[in-house]
């Protein structure tokens, strides 16, 4: 018995086009990363799609889709997509500590995943001018993050749960 398609307004579904492209375009990520992207078999990657590594890593499992114009930065964390993840077009994954997402997990087109957040208990102190503080993120395997929803730095996300679309998922408080 085959899988269902996906289908709802959150559904990643793969674009169409060829399979040479999208190694193409693969092999073209691969030699702009300089050996810090890590790509499993089969995985597809859609136009626009842009990996940028800048002291991180970034592994992509195998099977593993990322959709047209999506973008992963790993300045100086790893990011680790699993084996038949989809990441929607147009979404961000930005790590300077480690963003994790599971094995079938969904990511919906724009979403956004950063796990920096600012630092500052002063009030009076501009966002741009405060220092920022990196906590993990962790996708379960086969959850689904909605379309346009948002994770915060330090967001656990169980596996096989869903977070709405346009959804916030803030950061979990410190302890002190």
């Amino acid at each position: 018995m085959s899988a269902l398609p996906p289908i709802g307004a959150d559904a990643v579904v793969p674009p169409r086009g060829t399979r040479l492209g999208s190694r193409i375009r693969l092999a073209r990520l691969r030699l702009l990363a300089r050996g810090a992207l890590e790509a499993g078999s089969d995985v597809h990657v859609a136009r626009g799609a842009r990996v940028r590594v800048g002291g991180g890593r970034v592994r992509l499992g195998e099977g593993c889709l990322l959709g047209p114009g999506c973008r992963i930065e790993a300045p100086g964390g790893t990011v680790e997509i699993g084996a038949g993840a989809r990441i929607g077009g147009r979404s961000v994954i930005v790590a300077l500590s480690a963003i994790t997402v599971g094995a079938g997990a969904v990511v919906g087109e724009w979403a956004v995943l950063s796990d920096v957040e600012p630092t500052s208990d002063d009030a009076e102190v501009p966002v741009r001018l405060q220092a920022l503080r990196p906590r993990p993120i962790a996708v379960g395997d086969g959850a689904r993050i909605g379309a346009h929803a948002a994770l915060g730095a330090g967001a656990e996300i169980a596996p096989g749960a869903v977070v709405g679309s346009y959804a916030v998922v803030p950061t979990p408080p410190r302890s002190r």
